[in-house]
């Protein structure tokens, strides 16, 4: 093997054993995300929150960090929606939501950050390591063996699934 296959497997082993935490959080947290649109694993939580006072329904929405607020009535003082009420004039919003676990949620949001979040260096060095990953793989084996050939056709089987996945 050259030098550099053999580093290459050195460093794909021990960033492997390094990022196993992460990988296994991001693998339970993507599965949790598919689900993100039903209540599956959530659980009902009733909030009371204090916004801004005189709110049109419009914003109301925004101010509690509900998407897609539907109202139901808006009256001279409360406006009620599906989840709750909101008092115009004391800017008491009550309201129930349904949110994952405490912990199920953090993974989430870590899988989620942006880069406004300070979580996002980390999901730039896992992207790099993962994309590391993928470039180490091919010094695995010596090219011309049969395990080398046979990676080859995997590779390809990956390509043209994920070709198909994108675009059908």
């Amino acid at each position: 093997m050259s030098k550099i296959s053999t580093n290459m497997r050195v460093y794909h082993r021990y960033l492997g054993f390094f990022l196993a935490g992460i990988m296994a959080i991001y693998s339970v947290s993507g599965i949790i995300m598919i689900f993100r649109d039903t209540d599956f694993l959530k659980q009902e939580n009733q909030k009371v929150l204090t916004v801004a006072t005189g709110l049109e329904s419009h914003a109301v929405g925004a101010a509690i960090k509900i998407k897609n607020l539907k109202i139901l009535s808006d009256t001279l003082n409360v406006i009620t929606f599906p989840q709750g009420t909101y008092n115009k004039i004391t800017g008491v919003a009550e309201f129930k939501v349904k949110e994952l676990p405490y912990l199920l949620n953090k993974m989430t949001k870590m899988h989620k950050a942006t880069h406004k979040d300070p979580l996002y260096y980390l999901n730039i060095f896992f992207g790099l390591s993962l994309f590391f990953f993928v470039i180490s793989s091919f010094y695995m084996f010596m090219p011309g063996t049969t395990i080398f050939k046979k990676g080859m056709y995997f590779t390809l089987a990956g390509i043209v699934l994920v070709l198909v996945m994108l675009f059908f």
